[in-house]
């Protein structure tokens, strides 16, 4: 009967210990602020970059190739060929692909 008492009276005063440490974790998780920053972008993260179109449209066989237009879906670049100016059209995601040559 001795050990079931001193068991209570043990589990009793580990609880009214630990209700101390439970509020001044409650009191501390009170009012929190936040503050978020969002940036924006001319174009897409991950959207077609004028570098990598103009790469794409030299490669493809345009000279003194520059960035005629550029929105949120198209990129468009401007060079010469062997006939004379030429237009090339990329679509605005990642990859560049193209759309219209």
């Amino acid at each position: 009967m001795t050990h079931f008492l001193t068991k209570a009276c043990f589990a009793a005063v580990l609880a009214l210990c630990s209700i101390p440490a439970t509020i001044s974790t409650a009191a501390a998780a009170g009012p929190q602020t936040n503050l978020v920053v969002e940036a924006q972008y001319h174009r897409p993260i991950y959207g077609c970059s004028p570098m990598r179109a103009v790469r794409k449209a030299h490669y493809l066989g345009l000279r003194d190739v520059r960035i005629a237009r550029m929105s949120p879906r198209v990129v468009v670049v401007a060079g010469r060929d062997r006939r004379g100016w030429d237009r090339i059209t990329f679509a605005n995601v990642r990859g560049c692909p193209l759309i219209r040559r």
